[in-house]
């Protein structure tokens, strides 16, 4: 390989900063990357003069990389740009203020607000005429009528708090949202050659020129040209929309595209664009350039602006034709929202419902007696000079049905769950759990089963062999090097430290007395510390046989679970090394070295001898197995593409027990979930035995239980019928007694995580939290309800296929995870306990008041006071209550389970007996209880009442000493249990008391409050207190004899769904609800519809599909980032679906085959390095990420 010194010149020793220092501009390389294989292979032939020249006119060293000298990398910065894409300018907060105005119910408020205003002002000149049914007035309410424009101004007040309020939790939601995103993107390193070392770098620090080095699992985070690959290929699906991995080398297409995955291989590349000149940069460019014809599609999707692109890796596989989606659309099966979004979501249908009829009727009740009794009782006449008075009486009954509305829709229902979600995720992190879909959070809560990984999550994933088996000899420690003879132990070294990934390697300890650091593949590192142990040295070999000498590479993979690697003899001919699991290797030697070294033949029944003495022995030990052979080729050059016969005739070198000692803090763990009725169940590409031993360890299977261990092989011929389908009954059969599914392949994980999910066995429909860490993981996360990705091992796949990184790689952080959703719903549930109480109540109020006494004891302003104590400020204090132990000494609530349970209801009822036994009594027999004047029908302008400040700030003190008893929702009697613990509680409690003094005292006029006696603050104070007594009487009635009670808020069932999603891509319950009512308009009638943008921002981890475009070509035709979808009406791309599911064994289905499920394997992916190309498919149709659907007209 030429390595001309000038390649590696710093540049800082030029002087001019123009882009001739290098021998190419930006356009130049931008035009290069435009181009695919041999079209590319010609212009860097023709043009650049090969790919080693183009490194020298980059300046940089193929071999060693940039010198890493910080004036060239600037300098390189400001010629061909950064790796970063200037993230869109984030929502001013004005902006936001606008968005929450567009609610309807505060529109109707302002409206209201502003013709009582206008009204107030104009006295008409028969104002004194007692014919108008109007009382005549004293002197002193001159003065008092002069304030009538106060009541109008009051409510405007409120509704700009109110939208305040909206807009900062919106903005702040934004904020928070924005940083777990920056979060994300810092944690996203990739390895660069500086200085002839390698260094994990920040995707954004990567410059053109850099040397990258690439291997299976990675995202490419720049374009580049290929130097040097061993069997790459890689899925472009999300540029091109084939779903066929491209085989990338020298020869026939070294051009690599950012955003594209590797699947397979390794390699090297110098990087030509960057940032904004690389393909995937120049589409979000082209994205903001015609914003123009793209405010349409904005408004459709509006986007998590500023999140740069490192973050968002391309999708993939969504670039079939807009015709075949529609044709599709009608086939696919539905995909739910989030458990608790669509309880919610039914649940705030039904009480906006109810809350609009009863607004209705309270007005038309209203207007009815006022007309009633003024013109048909009375019989007075219609005056004109009277007419702007009776207007002024009907925009007074306008504003009290429009209070009830207010009142009876839970607005504060999306802050509750976005305060609490938001508030879980923050803390979350402190447990190591990177939160990327919000709604996983809450649904991990639910979660009913775990199907984990052994390596890594249960086990340490420190690797390190303790026995082995060579020359007819079992080593149950590791032997001196002077037990072997210098032939076998010559084969040993060069056939672990040539056949294993160059990336791969173990480092000093980083503090004195420590381990050796692990770096890479662990079983390859420990291979490596096998090598170190015996005394050798792998640098010397690999100095000797460095990467580009290698002849050609088998790399690790779901399908061949073994690794090859060719070199050249120097006397001739060639050696091929290999390793993998010691069944498969084993299976393929025909030959194996004894004591001497000396070549000895290898029939079957020396192998089952050896799997009996050797392999059991060592797997019922916990150890992995992994062997080492070799072949030679002396007589010419085979095929080497004709893979089974080149991996045949192999002579066994040695079999070595591998150690993955259990983590310490895992069989405690899965006993808390075992408590928590969670099943975990271990799914692993080991040895049967291992994974048996294993899992004993932990604590999932223990003896004389009657649980099943099976082999992927085995697993597959129990559930699938004779054509080699999927059958679900079979499955049904099967997966409630599995805890250990061994030897499987991606495939099994998410044959049986789908399994499990569809199952209709049981009480309960399944809630399945999944981890994975290698590429070939990703269907199964995906089609999990929660997806684990290792944030230590996992690859750039595994984690855009996740809901959560897991950053320790560790099985306890899920359970932490666990008591985090659990708490995320039990604060839901304590918020609706409290609002829902509130909303009987006042709504009962307004409504009997006003057809009683034609007011509501209520007024407009007080209720608005009312709304906020108990949307914004209560939804915070219930919503941070910090979780407990006691969480995980229950069962999962599960699908189907109401969020209001019967012991919720009976609270909600019994206290709002209590509160409106208080109201009543004092409405009607108040005055006379406290020798003061009634307050009951008062005319239009009259001062505030003594007797109604007392309702109200009665009122008001019932709700605070409620939320006390909100706090606890399973009918426990201590109400008071960990308050302290709860600071923001506390501080929200007293705040709303000091508030509330503040306003009855000196509200006046505005308020419609008047100042209190002691005396009377006592008596309010003490029946505000009676709430928690009476909540002690509540407790004590047993739940189970209140039969009548309902439960509310149901999951959907599966029969509803059918019935009701006909045609639709994504069940949305509210769409549901919506239909059978055919009350549209309703969407706008809440606030949900503003606050749950937010939400949405969290929730959506679904895309939007894109409408047609105009031009089929077009290169706008993708999306921008989902988790910003808000707009519910346009269908959605749902993830891989039943159908497809069906289809998958059908070769006939073209490019979207998925799953290939013809031959079974029945063994691991043991490293989880890449997939096939099968399974890749559904990766790609899953992946989250901005271009979502994109066909390049190239």
């Amino acid at each position: 390989m030429t390595n001309p010194t000038e390649h590696a010149l710093p540049a800082n020793s030029m002087v001019e900063s123009h882009e001739g220092d290098f021998g190419c501009t930006v356009m130049e390389l931008r035009k290069l990357m435009e181009l695919r294989s041999s079209d590319g292979i010609d212009q860097i032939n023709v043009h650049y003069g090969g790919v080693m020249n183009l490194c020298s006119r980059l300046k940089t060293n193929p071999v060693e990389g940039l010198s890493g000298n910080p004036t060239d990398l600037e300098k390189r910065k400001q010629v061909f740009g950064q790796n970063f894409i200037p993230p869109k300018k984030a929502k001013t907060f004005l902006e936001l203020v606008w968005e929450a105005l567009q609610d309807v119910t505060l529109i109707i408020l302002e409206i209201a607000a502003i013709i009582s205003l206008v009204l107030s002002f104009y006295r008409p000149p028969g104002e004194e005429n007692e014919q108008c049914g109007l009382p005549v007035s004293s002197p002193e309410d001159e003065g008092e009528a002069e304030a009538g424009w106060i009541e109008g101004a009051a409510i405007l007040f409120s509704v700009i708090i109110v939208v305040l309020v909206t807009a900062f939790n919106d903005w702040s939601k934004e904020k928070q949202f924005r940083g777990l995103q920056s979060r994300i993107e810092k944690e996203q390193k990739f390895s660069v050659i500086r200085n002839g070392h390698i260094i994990q770098l920040p995707v954004a620090e990567i410059v053109v020129g850099d040397i990258a080095q690439i291997k299976y699992g990675d995202l490419l985070p720049a374009d580049g040209i290929l130097i040097q690959g061993n069997d790459l290929k890689i899925d472009e699906s999300s540029l091109t929309g084939e779903s066929d991995h491209v085989k990338k080398s020298l020869e026939r297409d070294p051009m690599l595209l950012s955003g594209t995955h590797v699947m397979e291989g390794s390699g090297r590349m110098v990087v030509t664009a960057v940032g904004i000149n690389s393909q995937t940069g120049i589409i979000f460019t082209l994205l903001g350039a015609s914003e123009g014809e793209e405010e349409e599609k904005k408004k459709k999707a509006k986007t998590q602006d500023g999140v740069a692109l490192e973050i968002q890796p391309l999708n993939s596989q969504e670039g079939i034709d807009n015709e075949e989606k529609e044709k599709k659309v009608t086939k696919l099966p539905k995909k739910e929202k989030s458990v608790l979004q669509g309880k919610l979501t039914r649940l705030a249908v039904q009480i906006g419902k109810a809350g609009l009829l009863m607004s209705a009727i309270t007005v038309l009740i209203l207007i009815l007696y006022f007309v009633i009794e003024n013109f048909v009782i009375h019989r007075r006449p219609w005056l004109a000079e009277c007419t702007p008075i009776y207007i002024q009486y009907f925009v007074k009954f306008f504003i009290i049905g429009i209070t009830v509305l207010v009142v009876a829709v839970p607005e504060g229902l999306p802050l509750a769950v976005t305060i609490s979600l938001a508030y879980s995720v923050k803390k979350m992190m402190k447990d190591n759990n990177l939160v990327r879909h919000l709604d996983a959070c809450e649904t991990m809560g639910n979660a009913t089963a775990i199907c984990s990984d052994k390596t890594g999550t249960l086990t340490m994933n420190r690797m390190t062999v303790v026995q082995a088996y060579i020359g007819d000899t079992h080593y149950h420690q590791i032997p001196s090097p002077d037990a072997l003879v210098p032939k076998v132990l010559d084969l040993i070294v060069n056939g672990i430290s040539i056949n294993s990934a160059y990336t791969s390697k173990i480092l000093p300890p980083e503090k004195e007395g420590g381990l050796p650091r692990q770096v890479g593949n662990k079983t390859e590192c420990a291979l490596l510390g096998f090598v170190t142990d015996l005394k050798q040295d792998y640098h010397a070999v690999r100095n000797e046989v460095p990467e580009e000498k290698l002849y050609k590479v088998y790399t690790f993979n779901s399908v061949r679970k073994s690794m090859s690697t060719v070199i050249e003899k120097p006397s001739g001919g060639y050696r091929m090394y290999s390793k993998g699991a010691s069944e498969i290797i084993l299976r393929k030697c025909n030959r194996i070295l004894d004591k001497k070294g000396e070549v000895m033949p290898f029939k079957n029944k020396d192998r089952d001898e050896m799997v009996r003495t050797v392999i059991e022995p060592m797997a019922s030990q916990g150890l992995r197995t992994i062997c080492i052979a070799y072949r030679d080729f002396n007589d010419g050059e085979p095929t080497w593409d004709n893979e089974s016969e080149i991996l045949t005739e192999l002579t066994c070198i040695a079999v070595v027990g591998i150690e993955d000692p259990v983590r310490p803090e895992v069989p405690e763990a899965i006993a808390k979930c075992k408590r928590a009725g969670i099943t975990v169940r271990m799914v692993t590409g080991d040895n049967i035995n291992t994974a048996r031993a294993i899992a004993t360890k932990c604590g999932i299977v223990t003896p004389g239980d009657d649980f099943l261990c099976l082999e992927g092989k085995e697993f597959n011929r129990l559930i699938r019928n004779e054509k080699g389908e999927v059958e679900q009954e079979k499955l049904d059969k099967i997966w409630p007694k599995l805890r250990v599914l061994a030897r499987s392949s991606p495939t099994d994980k998410h044959t049986l995580v789908k399994g499990i999910i569809d199952s209709t066995v049981g009480e309960q429909r399944q809630v399945v939290a999944v981890t994975g860490d290698g590429t070939n993981d990703g269907p199964a996360l995906k089609k999990a309800d929660v997806g684990f990705a290792m944030g230590i091992a996992g690859t750039d796949v595994a984690k855009e296929a996740s809901d959560i990184i897991l950053t320790d790689d560790n099985f306890t952080s899920i359970v932490k995870a666990v008591m985090w959703g659990r708490n995320v719903y039990d604060s839901i549930s304590k918020f609706l306990q409290f609002q829902l109480t509130v909303n009987v109540v006042a709504v009962i109020v307004a409504f009997t008041g006003a057809c009683i006494t034609q007011d509501s004891p209520l007024k407009a302003v007080q209720m608005l006071w009312v709304n906020l104590i108990m949307d914004t400020f209560a939804s915070l204090a219930l919503a941070t209550e910090p979780p407990t132990e006691s969480l995980l000494k229950r069962r999962p609530y599960g699908r189907n389970k109401p969020l209001i349970s019967r012991t919720m209801m009976k609270n909600i009822l019994g206290h709002s007996v209590y509160q409106l036994t208080v109201i009543f009594f004092l409405v009607f027999a108040g005055e006379r209880f406290f020798d003061i004047d009634s307050g009951r029908k008062a005319p239009l302008h009259s001062p505030p009442s003594q007797h109604y400040t007392i309702i109200f700030n009665t009122f008001v003190l019932m709700q605070l000493f409620n939320e006390i008893n909100s706090r606890k929702i399973h009918g426990e009697r201590n109400v008071f249990a960990g308050i302290f613990r709860n600071l923001i509680f506390c501080s929200v409690v007293l705040g709303t008391f000091i508030s509330q003094i503040l306003i009855v005292e000196f509200g006046g006029k505005p308020f419609s409050c008047t100042k209190l006696t002691l005396s009377q603050w006592f008596w309010c104070l003490f029946i505000g207190i009676g709430e928690l007594l009476w909540g002690q009487i509540i407790s004590t009635i047993p739940t189970q004899s209140l039969k009548f009670l309902k439960e509310a808020g149901h999951g959907t069932t599966k029969e509803e769904i059918t019935k009701d999603a006909e045609g639709l891509d994504e069940i949305d319950h509210a769409e549901m609800e919506l239909r059978r009512g055919q009350i549209l308009w309703f969407r706008g009638l809440n606030r949900i519809q503003t606050q749950i943008k937010v939400v949405k921002a969290f929730h959506s981890s679904l895309h939007e599909s894109i409408q047609k475009p105009k031009n089929q070509n077009s290169i706008h035709n993708f999306m921008t980032h989902p988790e910003f979808a808000i707009d519910e009406e346009v269908p959605r791309t749902p993830l891989l679906d039943e159908h497809e599911e069906e289809n998958l064994d059908n070769p006939t289905s073209g490019t979207r085959a998925l799953l290939l499920d013809g031959e079974v394997t029945p063994y691991a992916n043991k490293n989880n390095n890449a997939v096939d190309c099968s399974q890749v498919q559904i990766v790609a149709s899953h992946s989250d990420s901005p271009l979502h659907s994109l066909e390049t007209s190239v």
